[in-house]
């Protein structure tokens, strides 16, 4: 009897668990409108503001305050980002409020007087600061699509940051671990610069003054007045470059985004300086003639081929891509249907191409890692994809004394000196060379997929230079698996970016098998126990017209609607 009793509970477990493997996850389902992002608090703000009557560019502006204030490890005022938007009306555009090189920069800045790259110099410190875009960013996008009040917008920010919010377990870890960073980059002992643990509350009376200041004044409480000093004295102070001169001329810039058809799926991202459309639209369109109802997903061959053509892609990003207002890149060539189908001629399923015998395409001719991004829907059809950055956690980590924000570290993303790696290992040219007013190059990818002329998706990430890959596999996730968002956004990520030439894999979520097979084709593997690929935020339009949002369980990202 009693091994009757122990076969029995066996069986049950083994049905348990094998219901369990079946079920399909399912994120957060509403009714009529959604915001997803790096945290629930962001999250319901905008999602409040909706309930407001607001539309989606109210919830952006909102959200993104609401960011700066409990994710400032990516969520910021002191940076820059891209917003792509579709009207509920069909119409597509993009928002580049990317920070700019400071007027007195120049292209050697980083070199010592041999013309080596100093270490350290453009990612770390008062140096490594473009100027920011953040603010001029969000009242871009009130001024021309805003709804409700500006001072309701930027109000609840505000109460955020005065009343104080609770430090998650990832953030209290995130705090502690950049404490010797923050005494380093400043010269005086800030408020993050102490020991965190779960729980405790944080308030930040200097950040809530200067949103109340961006509040009352809108972008001249940011670009001019007691803000803007705060910022150039204390740059100069720790012998920085960004003067007011530079906080008066900067300017966001209405773009017009990537836009290409894969499968029958109308396809919008961000155009340069963020890389991610161009790249996106190489990826896609490069495994576009392959039939993935005959490639098992997270497979071998699913890795090796969407491997093959992000190698490409990332070796024509490292040579022609850069800010478009001061070079000219060749865009639609490298996105046409002959070039793609040139670069991948060389592919084999046999054996793995190695980088070393990869570099960029030739075209005809030219024609017109920490980063955190939020999916926004509303209940008027609207959508946003936004995604903004201070480059690594707390970017320079210079905390701007008595403003209460950290500056962005994005000089880096410039090519101190062709062939180069910066901080995220991708290699540029001089097509992104430091010149004064230049945004420098993105992986930023904050995209809007559509089909039938309707809504169906609205994606982005953090995550450096494995951003593009990350939203190119949850676009196909969805698109050829038929996968529901969340459980789309849980699956594990590769990320393979030219050089170095290796596969970067996220930790138990491919087999033994696999990993074989490829390493026997010839491929380089980097798996680490720590090793997260993306958070991706993203929204689903379900054929019953509700939504589904993918919020990503790698960081402490919420999805909040009605």
């Amino acid at each position: 009897m009693k091994k009757f009793f122990s076969i029995l509970f066996i069986a049950i477990l083994l049905a348990n668990c094998t219901a369990t493997k079946e079920d399909k996850v399912t994120g957060l389902i509403a009714e009529k409108a959604m915001v997803v992002s790096a945290r629930v608090e962001a999250s319901q703000v905008g999602s409040d503001i909706l309930k407001k009557g607001g539309n989606a560019y109210d919830a952006m502006i909102a959200t993104q305050l609401a960011l700066a204030v409990v994710y400032p490890q990516a969520g910021n005022i002191g940076g820059g980002g891209f917003m792509v938007f579709r009207h509920s009306d069909g119409k597509t555009g993009a928002l580049d409020f990317r920070e700019k090189a400071p007027l007195s920069s120049d292209k050697d800045m980083y070199l010592d007087e041999k013309g080596n790259v100093i270490p350290g110099m453009s990612d770390f410190g008062v140096h490594s600061s473009g100027v920011p875009g953040s603010v001029a960013g969000i009242v871009e996008v009130y001024e021309k699509y805003g709804s409700l009040p500006f001072k309701e917008l930027v109000q609840p920010a505000i109460d955020l940051a005065r009343n104080g919010f609770k430090v998650t377990k990832n953030q209290a870890r995130s705090f502690n671990g950049t404490r010797e960073r923050f005494a380093k980059a400043n010269n005086y002992k800030i408020l993050f610069d102490a020991e965190w643990k779960e729980g405790d509350v944080v308030k930040l009376e200097e950040l809530a003054q200067t949103l109340e200041r961006i509040r009352d004044n809108g972008r001249d409480g940011f670009y001019k007045g007691k803000t803007a000093d705060l910022i150039v004295n204390y740059v100069k102070e720790l012998g920085g470059i960004i003067t007011h001169e530079d906080l008066v001329k900067y300017k966001a810039v209405w773009r017009k985004p990537i836009e290409f058809d894969y499968k029958g799926y109308k396809i919008t991202s961000m155009t340069l300086p963020a890389s991610g459309g161009v790249c996106l639209a190489q990826i896609l369109k490069s495994v576009e003639p392959y039939d993935f109802s005959k490639i098992e997903h997270n497979s071998t061959k699913y890795l090796q081929l969407l491997t093959e053509a992000e190698r490409r892609s990332y070796a024509d990003r490292a040579h022609y891509l850069g800010d478009i207002d001061f070079v000219n890149v060749p865009i639609d060539s490298l996105t046409s249907p002959e070039y793609i189908k040139k670069r991948m001629s060389t592919f084999s399923w046999d054996k793995a191409t190695k980088s070393s015998d990869v570099s960029h395409g030739e075209v005809l001719g030219y024609e017109s890692n920490e980063t955190t991004h939020y999916s926004i829907i509303d209940q008027f059809g609207n959508a946003v994809a936004v995604t903004t950055t201070l480059n690594t956690g707390y970017g320079s980590k210079v905390y701007v004394k008595g403003a209460g924000f950290f500056l962005n570290n994005e000089m880096d993303d410039f090519s101190a000196k062709p062939g180069v790696p910066n901080v995220y290992g991708l290699l540029g040219s001089a097509a992104n060379a430091i010149a004064p007013e230049k945004r420098m190059l993105s992986s930023m990818t904050p995209t809007i997929v559509e089909k039938d002329g309707k809504l169906k998706m609205v994606v982005g990430t953090p995550g450096g230079s494995t951003i593009i890959t990350s939203v190119a596999q949850n676009i196909l996730n969805v698109v050829e698996y038929d996968m529901g968002m969340q459980e789309s956004v849980n699956k594990a990520r590769f990320h393979h970016q030219w050089l170095p030439d290796y596969i970067r894999m996220e930790p138990r979520g491919f087999d033994s098998i696999t990993k074989v097979n490829l390493k026997a084709l010839g491929y380089e593997l980097l798996e680490r126990n720590s090793l997260i690929i993306g958070r991706v935020d993203a929204i689903l339009v379900l054929p019953n017209g509700k939504l589904e949002g993918g919020a990503d369980p790698r960081g402490d990202d919420a999805a909040v609607g009605f």
